[in-house]
């Protein structure tokens, strides 16, 4: 750019120049032709008339013979010194060098009869200075500008890169792991505010793409140690009723005499509580597998109700009662047999892990276009850490307890991936010594809506 700028300023700097000086060669070769014109009025009149002669400052006026020496000469008062103009033989103003040093001349010849050669000549060194002058001062503000230019076109140039500086700067930190980082918004109207809105476009779908890679690799490494705990588990569940049966039946080989009876009872309950075991699972399979269920209005009161029933006719020693809120039709879209299941565990829950004698109190009521149930009971309660991992596969909040009273661990987290199938929640509000109480969310069916 600075380059065509400089070839610019030269071309109009030696065009400025040569107008000048074939404008002031016009000029001096219009006084060289008023110069000649008068002397050829004087000469007409005679030699006297040649010495009155008036010559301009830079004018000089030479009678010559035919040999080129000069007989007479007039000049001016600015170049009285300076040695005249050397051989001149055209009749139309011509530059020619003087007859000595380096100054030049306009001359022309003027043919007058009886005198010889005239020779009508102007002093060039006026036309140089002020070319010379105009030269230098092109030069001189063609160069200042040429600065001026350059030092503008830096800051420019470097404003104009400011943004993409910025650009490198983020790629930078991008590339150091800050994938929150963005390049600053620009004027959108400038090709370089819609690359960096472009570039941050881009830069927040790879970042969601590297938080969901991460989540998905969180999930899975979590999923795969949950898969890894159940496998363990489940063989360790497995492994107690058969190690049982094994027991059972060697000691029936090697005392022939023994009760067959009781032995074979005892293998019975065994292997009843290992098929319960084995259902348990392949529900949680077929849950994770998402696999549709049989969907119908179902009453989700009827449901507290026969639970209720149930428990009070299995735990007569304990107050079992049923609280209804509001006045709407509790009717949910579900499996209603699934829905039992759910209900019959906490049931369960509530008086396998609370003294006996504890009341439990079932809640069914609507809230915000869903119904809800909630099984209560005043038992020991658990401490936030165990009511964090309660709805776990094989989770016990006491260790301690066998497993013929204290269940497999599975309960709840059936109930969990139930409740979740039906597009439900299921949360617990519990504190030690408080008790605690699971509520069941679920949407409403739309006939219970309106």
């Amino acid at each position: 750019m600075l380059a065509l700028v400089a070839v610019a300023l030269a071309v109009i700097g030696v065009g400025s120049v040569s107008v000048l000086r074939d404008y002031l060669v016009s000029r001096v070769d219009m006084q060289v032709g008023m110069l000649a014109h008068e002397t050829e009025k004087r000469l007409d009149r005679g030699p006297g008339a040649f010495v009155r002669l008036r010559v301009p400052p830079e004018g000089r006026v030479e009678i010559r013979d035919t040999g080129g020496r000069t007989l007479l000469a007039q000049a001016g008062m600015g170049v009285e010194s300076l040695p005249g103009p050397g051989t001149v033989t055209s009749q139309n103003p011509v530059t020619v060098p003087a007859v000595s040093g380096d100054g030049l001349w306009r001359a022309r010849v003027v043919p007058v009869e009886g005198f010889g050669t005239v020779v009508v000549a102007m002093d060039m060194a006026s036309v140089g200075q002020i070319t010379t002058r105009l030269a230098l001062i092109e030069a001189l503000v063609g160069g200042a500008l040429m600065v001026l230019l350059a030092v503008v076109g830096v800051v420019i140039v470097r404003r104009s890169l400011r943004p993409l500086a910025e650009i490198e700067a983020t790629a930078e930190a991008i590339a150091r792991g800050h994938l929150g980082s963005r390049i600053p918004d620009r004027d959108p109207r400038t090709e370089v505010g819609r690359l960096a809105r472009a570039l941050n476009g881009m830069l927040t779908q790879i970042e969601a793409a590297f938080q969901a890679r991460a989540a998905s690799e969180a999930a899975a490494r979590e999923s795969e140690a949950r898969m890894r705990r159940f496998v363990a588990d489940a063989s360790h569940e497995l492994r107690t009723p058969l190690t049982s049966i094994r027991g059972f039946a060697e000691f029936h080989r090697q005392v022939p005499d023994a009760d067959t009876t009781r032995l074979m009872s005892r293998i019975e309950s065994e292997a009843a509580r290992m098929g319960l075991l084995v259902d348990d699972l392949l529900l949680l399979a077929r849950l994770d597998q998402q696999r549709p269920l049989r969907m119908q209005p179902v009453d989700l009161l009827a449901l507290a109700a026969d639970a209720v029933h149930d428990a009070r006719t299995l735990c007569p020693d304990r107050d079992v009662s049923l609280v209804v809120e509001g006045d709407a039709a509790l009717i949910v879209s579900g499996d209603e047999v699934r829905l039992r299941q759910v209900v019959g565990n906490l049931m369960s829950n509530a008086t396998t892990h609370t003294p006996k004698g504890t009341p439990v109190t079932v809640r069914v009521g609507s809230l915000d276009g869903t119904a809800f149930i909630e099984v209560a009971d005043k038992g020991p309660g658990l401490t936030p850490e165990q009511a964090a991992r309660v709805f776990e596969r094989f989770y016990r909040a006491d260790p301690s307890r066998t497993r013929p009273s204290g269940g497999s661990g599975l309960g709840l987290a059936i109930v969990e991936s139930l409740v979740r199938a039906h597009g439900g929640k299921v949360g617990v509000e519990t504190a030690p010594g408080a008790g605690a109480a699971f509520r069941v969310t679920l949407p409403l069916a739309p006939e219970a809506r309106t």
